[in-house]
């Protein structure tokens, strides 16, 4: 039993301040108490996840969508009760309360349940110039340009494998020979890694359109130049449970106007608002597919977002995943810089 001090909540915090907590811990939970240490419920990403889908924002409480009626253990509960409730209702920590419901800690039961590897494939898109990180992009592909201590292909890969997929195609282009060099058929990381050969640049999508054998189940497309602490089985989970064609990741992005912004009502000034903040969600580079996706896609250049557009068009569901954990794409130098200041605090568990 581990203690759960540092991950207790209140009804009143708000989303932000909760997400800091389930994200920046080892735990991926929160536990909301009364002011007497009793147990309310327990907050999950995927509680995070479905509240701001369905309107809330960062700032708002999480009274809402914490989980009042959660499983529950005793402290003297046996390992096996525990892996029992544990597999039976899908769930990998469970609040330990007393006989009157005061949370006085946690079990973690991850290490008890191994991870399945999984048959579900991975694509990464590796074939951009990186034009807008010239120099450091004119003789070394984007992708494998190094964020830490390896490549952000690397990266990618690892993290992947942690949640148990191990069945890859990078999409290869400009300097395929280094990217092919390094990571081979993917023996030296414990994968199996299969490549598409764009002959020209075929966008975040086009690539799709080569497959020689097309996936039998939805499959993993990200883009080979963002780092994430994303949960992939989960997003997978989250685009079966709502038979989703297609599942796009968003992050929630915010802009600070540098000037005072003016609202009008015909020639009358209606309200002046100095330096709002706005905030929108941003494509994040991550998707589930379903394979006959792959049929919408013509075999020329093709980005994502055109494919979003037209299996909307055609009448097949898509369906977005807020994320909520670490995440950036390294497209400018700033980028580039803040990443590697923010490494080593978050992908840690990442063997070197």
């Amino acid at each position: 039993m581990k203690s759960a001090e540092k991950i207790k909540i209140t009804k009143d915090v708000t989303i932000k301040q909760a997400m800091k907590i389930i994200y920046n811990g080892t735990f991926q939970i929160a536990i909301a108490v009364d002011k007497k240490g009793k147990l309310i419920g327990t907050l999950t990403d995927g509680d995070i996840r479905n509240g701001l889908l369905k309107g809330l924002n960062i700032d708002s409480s999480v009274n809402s969508i914490i989980f009042k009626k959660p499983i529950t253990a005793k402290k003297n509960d046996t390992k096996e009760k525990l892996l029992k409730i544990a597999l039976s209702n899908k769930i990998y920590q469970i609040p330990v309360v007393d006989k009157n419901r005061k949370v006085i800690g946690i079990h973690i039961l991850d290490q008890l349940i191994k991870i399945k590897n999984k048959s579900n494939k991975v694509v990464i898109m590796a074939g951009g110039k990186g034009m807008r990180l010239r120099p450091l992009t004119k003789n070394i592909p984007k992708p494998m340009l190094k964020v830490g201590n390896k490549p952000i292909l690397q990266t990618i890969v690892e993290k992947f494998k942690e949640s148990g997929y191990e069945n890859f195609i990078i999409c290869v282009n400009f300097k395929s020979k280094i990217i092919k060099d390094y990571f081979g058929d993917g023996t030296r990381f414990g994968v199996k890694i299969k490549y598409i050969n764009e002959k020209k640049r075929m966008g975040t999508a086009g690539a799709l359109s080569l497959f020689k054998e097309k996936p039998k189940e939805p499959f993993f497309v990200i883009n080979g130049d963002l780092l994430t602490n994303l949960d992939f089985e989960k997003m997978l989970d989250f685009h079966n449970k709502y038979n989703s064609k297609a599942t796009m990741c968003i992050s929630e992005y915010n802009i600070e106007s540098p000037y005072g912004e003016v609202k009008l009502d015909k020639e009358n000034i209606a309200s002046i608002e100095e330096k709002p903040k706005h905030k929108f969600f941003v494509n994040a580079g991550v998707y589930v597919l379903d394979p006959k996706c792959i049929n919408l896609i013509p075999k020329k250049f093709y980005d994502m977002p055109s494919l979003f557009k037209k299996i909307i068009a055609n009448k097949h569901k898509t369906i977005s995943f807020p994320l909520g954990e670490y995440w950036i794409d390294i497209g400018r130098f700033n980028d580039y810089k803040k990443a590697n200041l923010e490494y080593s605090s978050n992908f840690k568990f990442i063997r070197d």
